[in-house]
């Protein structure tokens, strides 16, 4: 994308920040520079820019953990839908497979049955 560099000089500028009072030197914000239309009757002679900050792109968690165990994690998606997910693997001395299925199996049952009704239905 090639953009086009242009410098306005001596421009009027209305802000409307979220928690600022006035824009801080070399903070960058996330928002909506509009320039205003030519209005004699409120003087605006066509330097008038309204700069609106927008709320940030993201607006919470989009999929929160309802379980977090040694092996795995669970996290509940928007839908409702239960995720099980394995946490990174760690083979060093002394791993055995055995175990460590074990250790799946044990967390997927504990967790699920403070997750899951007997019938299946989320709680």
């Amino acid at each position: 994308m090639k953009f086009r560099n242009n410098t306005e000089v001596c421009i009027d500028m209305k802000t409307k920040l979220r928690e600022d009072a006035r824009m801080v030197s070399g903070k960058e914000y996330q928002g909506v520079l509009r320039r205003d239309c030519d209005c004699p009757e409120y003087g605006f002679n066509g330097d008038h820019f309204t700069f609106i900050e927008t709320v940030p792109f993201s607006c919470g968690k989009r999929n929160p953990r309802v379980f977090e165990g040694k092996f795995i994690t669970i996290t509940r998606r928007g839908d409702g839908q239960l995720r099980p997910n394995f946490r990174p693997l760690q083979v060093g001395s002394g791993f055995q497979s055995v175990c460590y299925a074990l250790g799946v199996y044990r967390e997927l049952c504990f967790a699920l049955s403070g997750l899951v009704e007997e019938g299946g239905t989320p709680v």
